[in-house]
């Protein structure tokens, strides 16, 4: 009688193994999508040069599973602000000022609303057409996306939804970096050292604090304390205010002779800004002799 029950028992345990040996390869079988995107809040970061051209992006999606496909996925996006919700709550609660923006309409295109996995391959990929000029290097740009898809095409439910950020940049200063440059230099005759992070603006232009005064992320005083550098065809800089700031431009200073120059020490690489101007602010006039220098990562 022992014997019997054993068996059954052997039977029954043989069985199971089985099932969930069956099931075991179907989960690795199964070509699950996902969009590409880290795991910060589904983020996708596109970097872009800051041109008055249209800059091409891309959205990407891949398949999981032991094989690739053998039939072609068909994957549909549509545009959907939950995860972006989700996004400015989660880092900013209520504080409104601090969310991130959607890109407006008029900077991007999707060139097709799906993007087709085909049989044999790991990923496909849709277009996106981006026009940054104007875009603020203060803002977060974010475009909502969510895929969906045909019954009998599985989708990562964690990775249905991608927040597909567009960073700027340009030669002197880049938005997804949060690089400074070395300045030092002397104030109304004094040395003076510090560090700076320069914003771009246009192709050929950035923002940066005026002299030593501090910066602060908050547009009234941006506006107050910042100047714009513009870089000339032939590297000559062009200072000018970049809102409220009195800045006058020094020419002549054979050390400091507002030029932008690249140069180069055993191999390394650095953007160089050699700027001469004063600035008044508060009622306070102040002399600045000023180079600024970051080296190159390549």
């Amino acid at each position: 009688m022992k014997v019997r029950y054993i068996k059954i028992l052997a039977v029954s345990m043989l069985l199971s193994a089985c099932k969930d040996n069956e099931l075991f390869e179907k989960e690795m079988y199964r070509n699950e999508v996902a969009l590409i995107s880290n795991n910060y809040y589904n983020t996708f970061q596109e970097v872009v040069d800051l041109t008055n051209e249209e800059v091409t992006g891309y959205i990407t999606a891949s398949t999981g599973g032991t094989h690739a496909p053998t039939i072609n996925l068909a994957i549909q996006l549509e545009e959907d602000q939950t995860q972006f919700d989700i996004y400015n709550r989660s880092l900013f609660d209520n504080d409104e000022k601090l969310y991130a923006k959607l890109l407006p309409r008029d900077k991007y295109e999707i060139v097709n609303n799906y993007i087709s996995i085909e049989a044999g391959t790991r990923t496909g990929r849709t277009s996106v057409k981006i026009r940054p000029a104007g875009l603020s290097p203060d803002s977060t740009y974010l475009i909502g996306l969510q895929a969906t898809a045909a019954p009998g095409i599985d989708i990562n439910p964690k990775k249905k939804n991608i927040l597909y950020q567009v960073l700027i940049k340009n030669a002197y200063a880049s938005q997804a970096e949060n690089a400074f440059y070395a300045m030092s230099g002397l104030v109304n005759g004094m040395v003076t050292a510090g560090n700076k992070k320069l914003f771009p603006l246009t192709g050929n232009s950035v923002r940066v604090i005026a002299g030593i005064e501090s910066f602060e992320s908050k547009a009234d005083l941006i506006n107050a304390t910042s100047i714009l550098l513009e870089v000339g065809t032939d590297n000559h800089v062009t200072i000018k205010p970049y809102r409220n700031i009195k800045v006058t431009q020094i020419d002549g200073d054979s050390r400091y002779p507002n030029e932008f120059r690249i140069e180069e020490y055993f191999g390394r690489q650095f953007n160089v800004f050699l700027l001469s101007y004063s600035y008044e602010l508060k009622g306070v006039t102040r002399q600045m002799q000023e180079e600024l220098r970051i080296e190159i990562k390549r």
